[in-house]
């Protein structure tokens, strides 16, 4: 693995690094990477590995580029809007440096492809959104024994770590054996996050991926940094293998993949016919549009989302308030309750049946979906 002439002169301030220097940056140049997602921490990690001179970068990811991506996910611009992710990054990495070796995975991550995908890199990097991937995530890389350069972000919050049990420490299942109820934690795209965040944990993650690759200074392992962005505080909490793991524990009872979605308790989407709680936006502008029919609408959003945008006429009781102000709706009038895309209005439905209220729908795709199919001066967020 040499050096041509042009990469000595790009990389020369890692080469006059003594823990780096021409052995070291062979090494960064012949390992690979795979990065999980191109979003808001796939950006960073992907960027820097890029400049850094690792020699074969992986992504995957089967999203597109939407405008609500931008203002944290820096590998897309303005013109990639509707573009796949993966392609849009491959480009931006090149522009980058054109010695990287870019393969895209244009696909979602799964329990049949996993494997298949992870083994043929040395490090994998996981800048995923949600628990299933997560874990899914985690038991490929035990059971392939590559090491697992995990971080997550939420709000102004973020943690990152590397879980490697054949180095020596635990994986995810160990500090998160169980994943929590469906809903529990809300997606950034419902409770938002600081665009500069993912920048901080994902070059906490990049700067893992090369002590890795160089095999230089403490790697991550059995530690988790956390990082509060309002504070500007970091804390460290000391992890520990769980024996009980049943993963990378001593008895595994996990040997091969399993349903990640069953796992973490998500149901299947209902056939178009199907959900019996649910109205879409057209239903609840007839409702808008015909008071005689006696039903009313409210929307379970927070404050600062009604001030962006909401539905002239409808009233705001926030999801957060709900315990408390039910008392101000009737149990016998018919209601139906919009969010943002459907989440916390569920929330809102199943509060309010177990105090009795009878007549209510949940408002499929809320706000969002009014916004695309019904009244597009209404601002999308």
């Amino acid at each position: 693995m040499e050096l041509k002439n042009d990469e000595i002169r790009r990389y020369s301030r890692h080469l006059i690094l003594p823990e780096v220097g021409l052995a070291g940056q062979k090494k960064i140049k012949g390992a690979s990477v795979l990065c999980i997602g191109a979003g808001g921490l796939g950006s960073p990690i992907a960027m820097y590995l890029a400049a850094a001179g690792i020699g074969r970068i992986g992504i995957v990811d089967f999203d597109t580029v939407d405008y609500s991506n931008l203002q944290r996910q820096i590998l897309h611009t303005d013109a990639d809007v509707g573009r796949p992710k993966a392609q849009s990054a491959k480009e931006t990495i090149l522009g980058i440096n054109p010695h990287c070796d870019v393969i895209i995975h244009n696909t979602r991550i799964s329990s049949e492809n996993a494997l298949d995908l992870i083994r043929h890199y040395d490090i994998v990097v996981d800048g995923t959104d949600n628990f299933p991937t997560r874990y899914l995530t985690n038991d490929a890389c035990v059971l392939l024994q590559k090491p697992n350069v995990y971080g997550s972000i939420f709000r102004f919050e973020g943690q990152a770590s590397v879980f490697a049990p054949h180095l020596g420490g635990p994986c995810y299942r160990c500090l998160y054996p169980e994943p929590p109820p469906p809903g529990m934690v809300p997606s950034c795209a419902e409770g938002g996050v600081l665009g500069v965040l993912p920048g901080i944990i994902g070059c906490i993650q990049a700067t893992e991926i090369l002590k890795l690759a160089l095999g230089k200074g403490t790697p991550l392992v059995g530690r988790l940094v956390l990082f509060n962005a309002l504070d500007m505080k970091f804390r460290e909490l000391k992890l520990r293998r769980d024996p009980e793991c049943p993963i990378c524990g001593e008895h595994p009872t996990i040997r091969e993949l399993i349903d990640y979605e069953m796992f973490c308790g998500i149901q299947p989407e209902p056939e178009q016919s199907g959900n019996p709680d649910e109205v879409t936006v057209q239903e609840m502008k007839k409702a808008l549009d015909h008071p005689n029919l006696g039903i009313k609408v409210i929307d379970v959003r927070e404050p600062d989302e009604y001030e962006i945008a909401h539905i002239n006429g409808v009233p705001l009781i926030p999801l957060s308030q709900i315990e408390q102000r039910f008392t101000e709706l009737d149990p016998n009038a018919q209601y139906y309750i919009h969010c943002k895309s459907g989440v916390r209005s569920m929330k809102a439905l199943q509060f309010l049946r177990g105090q009795g209220f009878k007549y209510l729908k949940n408002v499929k795709g809320g706000i969002t979906a009014w916004s695309e199919e019904i009244d597009s001066n209404v601002p999308r967020y």
